[in-house]
């Protein structure tokens, strides 16, 4: 059978929030729902009966044929062809999801109950291992649902998910209502888990939580409510989501030939492609996303057409019209706290954080907040700094938030005769592509190869596809997918997934991962050059991708992960971008072919630090208030009011915003993969920069083979069926430490002179 990595855990999570991605709009996106949810069932849905028996009516009414589907609709097909098969995107299309998705769902709800109605006594083979064994004909329903709703977005496609995302709660109602199943469960988690191996205690605690923290015991009008409120929160979720890709798509900025000053040769040319695409011929388009906005603000001198773009940028959801997000934020809120408190909680957060590295929201907090001032202090001085460049300049003007990119990339060029526009050069996509393949090769043994043959489809004609192999047996370690480009329908950001994961329970199965970033695609017969951030963001997600290729794990559940720690490892191989042999080998001059010269490498890193304090506090301001959101919210409270009160609490200045304003924060109200847990990212950092200095003792440096193989070993090939504070411990010898992370970013160490 070829298995997808989504099991019956999985599934579950999948169906909250109509599947809407849980990611957002830059580099701080990570896995897609599919995979985030393989390792928790965030929100799940409970039922009463009465509820279950009308939820199964209607869709035994909606697919009476669903038997006969599961052999003739395309995207219930196991997958086929090589390497273990694969999707058959060539097969597929839209009009065949409604229908598939419910015969999946019929499907796995048949498996469901016989699992729950087996006469024999609860084991973990019979009950947790046949419910990782269910479900994979909706798992590869979602392969195609991910694609469709992340990178080939279409009218016709939101309107099926908003149709569907109520069936999908009552689905997942009727698993985690069911009391046979859960009973199981339970025996097994309470009688037997000192019969199975670690790894298999792992999975049993993980499927337990999911059901016991989820309203897995609630009965009567609680259990009903519980359904009510998920069934209602999977439509805002949708909705949410929907809202902020209308503005993105539909809120280009036009500018002409006249307001071209500043900007460089090769964003002009994309942004004369971009107006081309949108009809536009002749003049220039700053499309509404991340990747176009921000080196717009950082080199247009045209100061009222950078306000613009800011204001459209970060007005996404909040535009007073019909796809205005803010009452559909304060129902999220409402909601989830009310869901919250039927399970006895005192707040959103402090449910949500249980089984996660932080524990409470205190901790989460306390962590935030030891490096808050210390950031905004940062911010102060750059203000003062870009004031007085401003001044100096005579430019008549007060920094405001559409001028901080720009003034900082003046002083950079200043003071570190660092010029961005010089740096892009030597950053070209197709070197950088190559640069992560060596890093892939040294520290993992990989070696990938382009599938041209036309052997393992793809959705769109951009997208690449490599088989990755192990380099000293030649062994095949799994697929790799690369979609680069930005296009209409496409959610802007960049986020890794995965079609199928690393499995043994029943047979071996290869991974199928997937890497997607937005880079504007050049003119035509121009390179595609990109800048230090992005190459940095295009290092993270392939870290991603690494975590999914090397997984060792026995069971589907236990390759997911846990909020707070899966972007580890994705945050510790950005630190290979700036090693040497990337440095020599792959950063070359776009014209000349020469190498960095030595001289722009040291003003790189003299620049290390430079712009923390920006940085920083615009994401640390969206964790905070994403943690008081879910700790402090009253119901009825406007949510600008809300935003805008907190900022002004945490002391937040008034010349950058929060990277996500809440409108627009896709990561924690798009679905609940990131709710109340954006602070992840920071933790994650603490274990980042403290592993990362274990490398810089180490003797061979970042390429010191036996902390790589360790590294490996503990930190990736484990994925969830290790604590990860164990993990961490078995790879480092003792916990993280926060004085590495404040030192990275030149900030003071607390205690230190």
């Amino acid at each position: 059978m070829k298995r997808v990595l989504i099991t019956t855990t999985s599934l579950i999570a999948l169906a909250l929030g109509g599947c809407a991605e849980p990611g957002g709009d830059d580099d701080m996106s990570d896995t897609t729902e599919t995979e985030a949810a393989a390792s928790e069932m965030d929100g799940m849905e409970t039922t009463s009966d009465t509820a279950a028996d009308q939820a199964e009516e209607e869709m035994a009414e909606a697919s009476p044929d669903w038997q006969a589907e599961l052999e003739t609709n395309p995207l219930l097909a196991e997958l086929s062809g090589p390497y273990g098969g694969v999707p058959q995107f060539d097969d597929v299309s839209l009009d065949q999801l409604a229908s598939a998705a419910r015969a999946g769902m019929a499907a796995h709800l048949v498996e469901i109950d016989a699992i729950a109605s087996n006469p024999e006594p609860p084991t973990f083979e019979n009950t947790i291992v046949e419910m990782e064994r269910s479900g994979d004909a909706l798992g590869r329903v979602f392969n195609y649902w991910g694609i469709w709703a992340s990178n080939m977005s279409s009218p016709e496609f939101r309107a099926l998910q908003r149709e569907l995302s109520p069936e999908l709660s009552q689905y997942s109602s009727q698993i985690t209502q069911n009391r046979a199943l859960f009973d199981r469960i339970r025996t097994v988690h309470d009688e037997q888990m000192d019969t199975l191996r670690p790894d298999q205690q792992r999975l049993v605690t993980i499927v337990y939580e999911g059901f016991s923290l989820n309203g897995a015991e609630l009965e009567g009008e609680e259990a009903t409510r519980y359904a009510e409120i998920n069934a209602r929160l999977a439509e805002l979720h949708t909705q949410f989501a929907n809202n902020v890709l209308h503005d993105e798509e539909n809120y280009p900025t036009f500018f002409t030939e006249e307001q071209l000053s500043g900007l460089p040769e090769s964003y002009v040319a994309s942004a004369a492609a971009a107006a081309e695409a949108l009809d536009r011929p002749g003049e220039y388009a700053v499309t509404n996303t991340r990747s176009s906005m921000d080196p717009f603000l950082t080199f247009a001198d045209e100061r009222d057409l950078r306000e613009t773009v800011w204001r459209t940028y970060y007005n996404r959801g909040n535009n007073g019209d019909e796809y205005d997000n803010n009452a559909i934020i304060a129902e999220i809120l409402e909601l989830r706290d009310e869901r919250v408190g039927l399970l006895g909680y005192d707040n959103y957060a402090q449910w949500r954080l249980q089984n996660r590295m932080a524990g409470t929201p205190e901790r989460a907090l306390e962590l935030m907040e030891a490096v808050w001032p210390a950031a905004v202090a940062r911010v102060e001085e750059e203000v003062a700094d870009m004031q007085a460049l401003a001044d100096q300049r005579g430019d008549g003007i007060t920094i405001e938030p559409w001028d901080y990119r720009y003034y900082m990339e003046k002083i950079r060029q200043d003071r570190y005769q660092l010029d961005s526009t010089e740096v892009r050069q030597y950053l070209q996509l197709d070197n950088l592509l190559d640069a992560m393949f060596y890093v892939a090769g040294e520290l993992f043994h990989y070696e990938f190869t382009q599938i041209t043959d036309g052997s393992v489809p793809v959705w769109q004609e951009d997208v690449t596809v490599y088989e990755v192999t192990d380099r000293e047996s030649g062994g095949h370690v799994g697929l790799w997918y690369l979609d680069p480009f930005a296009r209409q329908g496409k959610r802007s950001g960049a986020w890794a997934s995965s079609f199928r994961g690393h499995t043994t329970f029943d047979g071996q199965e290869r991974p199928l991962s997937t890497n997607n970033s937005n880079f504007v695609e050049p003119g035509p017969g121009e390179p595609v050059l990109i800048s230090w951030d992005d190459a940095n963001t295009f290092f993270h997600e392939f870290g991603h991708a690494l975590h999914t290729l090397s997984s060792n794990v026995v069971y589907p559940t236990l390759n997911g992960g846990v909020r707070d720690y899966t972007e580890f490892q994705s945050q510790l191989l950005e630190r290979w971008l700036f090693t040497e042999p990337v440095v020599e080998n792959y950063f070359v001059h776009v014209e000349t072919g020469e190498p960095m010269p030595d001289a722009l490498v040291e003003r790189i890193q003299a620049a290390a630090t430079f712009n923390q304090g920006f940085a920083t506090t615009e994401y640390l301001a969206s964790g905070l208030v994403d943690m008081y959101f879910h700790t402090q919210y009253e119901a009825g409270t406007p949510v600008q009011q809300f935003e805008a009160e907190t900022l002004e609490r945490l002391g937040m200045p008034d010349e950058l915003p929060m990277r996500h304003r809440s409108t627009h924060f896709g990561h924690i109200f798009s679905g609940e993969g990131y709710s109340a847990q954006y602070y992840g990212y920071m933790w994650a950092d603490v274990l980042t920069s403290d592993a990362a200095e274990a490398f810089a003792e180490a003797p061979g440096g970042f390429y010191d083979q036996d902390l790589a193989a360790r590294m490996v070993e503990h930190l990736f090939a484990p994925r969830n069926s290790v604590d990860p504070a164990q993990a961490y411990r078995d790879f480092r010898g003792r916990d993280a430490d926060i004085a590495p992370l404040m030192r990275d970013r030149g900030f003071p160490v607390p205690g230190e002179d």
